[in-house]
């Protein structure tokens, strides 16, 4: 079972090749059914699909509206499609929100430190 569902999975995102939604979301439940095979019943209803999992997804964000921008983490959108597909919801691996990443545009200087424009790194610091 769990090969017929991979197929179906596959078919649609081979069909649907250049939307990037449905290859996202393909590929989540791709690895989804590696660690889950059971789930394999689930994903072969024939009336569910990828796609239609993105409309449900669509529909919960718009829940969460404000003004005209509807927005859902990675871990809600997922939890959704599982969801959508009967399967109960847990945190998956690859849709847990990752750490915001600093950068230099967002870092506010800390006052107490000394400012110092000499930094210098060699390879070899790290051997």
């Amino acid at each position: 079972m769990p090969s017929k569902a991979i197929g179906k999975l596959q078919s649609e995102m081979t069909q649907n090749n250049t939307d990037s939604y449905i290859q996202v979301v393909g590929a989540f439940l791709l690895q989804h059914l590696e660690q889950n095979p059971k789930d394999a019943e689930k994903i072969m209803v024939t009336d569910k699909t990828i796609g239609k999992s993105l409309e449900q997804m669509r529909k919960e964000a718009s829940k969460k509206k404000v003004g005209s921008c509807a927005v859902l983490t990675d871990q809600e959108g997922f939890e959704v499609v599982l969801k959508y597909f009967g399967i109960k919801a847990t945190t998956p691996a690859s849709a847990r929100a990752a750490a915001p990443i600093i950068t230099s545009d967002n870092v506010q200087p800390n006052p107490s430190e000394p400012k110092s424009n000499n930094f210098n790194v060699n390879l070899e610091d790290f051997l």
